[in-house]
């Protein structure tokens, strides 16, 4: 299902025409290869776990659009439900029955969600939700937490994870000191730090904002205890305690993280996974919270093309999809596979290599750490063997995220097949690594 001795004339020069017309010759910070050297790659298909580029070399793909393909590239169903929805028209400006089919939906799967607003980016959705955290308490700081990345939200690009970490740049310019004044940045998974905090500021936080699975510094569960202190604290300061699962939800799980972890945050942002991958996101909880956002309450948060006829008949085929019987035993057992083979492989190579899974997401790190799960550990791995890595996975025919700080995810079409590909490629790059 790959092609050898791959050649990338056509994505060199696609890249070089890029370069004049838009800003790194790419739409989005993290499709440049600025964390490994080389020229982004341009595709132009993709068929279950494949994507082909426009040179016609195939690849395993384990970044699935940055998540939300968890059905793989052109599944049935979806693409179905798209050509039904293109025959009605593109969108209307207006409100659909299949709005609420997706918002009722979401929240059956998802408990804590009382209401839901469907927006257009996870980006959308977080600022909503802080904005509508703000409203109701009438608070104005915010706690986020290092390596957590929420979105390009001015308040927010404060030890970001993501792209921001990827290029070396943590913030951002052209964000006002007077807007992260008021956020504040507490280490992931450091209960300490956290009871500190709001034994001193409690009273003065409008919300506290987490991935519970941190997935942009790379792929980084809670440590127990931690998201039960999260909310124990949000609980007794009245804070609004808010779970990004825009990466999450309906990835690690059918309810998401916060149905992992038995924990249940006061709101919950949802990202492109609700609508099978086209642009959608979503933020919903207590519907004592969400009936402060207009046209109800006097928190503002408006949307032209929010909820999008074609984002949400994608979405529905695939959740109709994933709630199947078994779905999430089989697609964590594929990423169990992939990961517990990788690590036998780095092993045998005598290359340092531990890895972190939670259902159909997962994370590789190149450390001497057993686990790694605080962002000081992840600053510590070795990024040029994630770099000689990478390359020689993509010369064999695997697609990663040409950045040691992204998560990998898997989908249901990664087959034995493209597994076994994966490895035979991973024991090529291992060794490479050591040379």
């Amino acid at each position: 299902m790959r092609a050898r001795n791959m050649q990338r004339d056509q994505s060199r020069q696609l890249y070089e025409q890029a370069l004049k017309c838009i800003p790194g010759g790419v739409n989005s910070p993290v499709r440049a290869f600025k964390g490994v050297g080389g020229n982004p790659l341009f595709f132009k298909a993709g068929s279950g776990p494949y994507l082909i580029d426009v040179d016609d070399n195939h690849y395993v793909d384990y970044v699935g659009a940055w998540g939300p393909l968890i059905l793989g590239h052109c599944h049935p169903a979806v693409v179905q439900a798209l050509q039904e929805q293109l025959e009605k028209g593109l969108g209307y400006g207006a409100s659909t029955e299949a709005e609420i089919k997706l918002a009722s939906k979401i929240c059956e799967l998802m408990p804590s969600i009382e209401q839901i607003r469907l927006v257009t980016s996870g980006t959308e959705a977080t600022m909503s939700a802080i904005r509508l955290a703000r409203g109701y308490t009438g608070r104005d700081r915010i706690v986020k937490f290092e390596g957590c990345y929420h979105g390009h939200v001015d308040g927010l690009l404060v030890k970001a994870g993501s792209g921001a970490l990827t290029l070396g740049e943590p913030d951002s310019l052209g964000v006002p000191k007077a807007y992260t004044d008021l956020t504040h940045v507490l280490p992931f998974n450091d209960v300490e730090a956290v009871e500190r905090f709001f034994a001193e500021h409690g009273e003065q936080v409008a919300c506290v904002i987490v991935e519970p699975v941190a997935g942009n510094m790379n792929c980084v569960p809670p440590a127990p205890g931690f998201l039960e202190t999260l909310r124990a604290h949000c609980t007794e300061h009245s804070s609004v305690l808010i779970f990004d699962e825009v990466m999450t939800g309906f990835r690690v799980a059918l309810g998401g993280a916060q149905s992992v972890y038995g924990v249940t945050p006061d709101l919950t942002t949802l990202g492109k996974v609700i609508g099978g991958g086209l642009p959608v996101g979503a933020f919903g909880g207590r519907k004592s919270i969400m009936d402060c956002i207009a046209p109800s309450g006097a928190v503002y948060q408006a949307g032209t093309l929010s909820g999008s006829p074609l984002a949400v008949a994608a979405g529905l085929a695939m959740l109709q999809t994933i709630c199947t019987e078994g779905f999430y035993e089989t697609l964590s057992n594929k990423a169990q596979r992939l990961v517990g083979g990788l690590s036998e492989r780095a092993e045998a190579a005598g290359v340092p290599f531990t890895s972190n899974q939670l259902g159909g997401m997962f994370g590789c790190f190149f450390s001497e750490a057993d686990q790694v799960s605080h962002f000081s550990q992840v600053m510590e791995c070795n990024v040029e063997n994630f770099q000689k890595f990478f390359h020689c996975m993509l010369d064999n025919g695997v697609h990663l995220a040409p950045s040691a700080f992204e998560a990998g995810f898997i989908s249901s079409a990664h087959d034995d097949e493209a597994i076994q590909l994966s490895l035979d490629a991973a024991e090529k790059a291992f060794a490479a690594v050591k040379s």
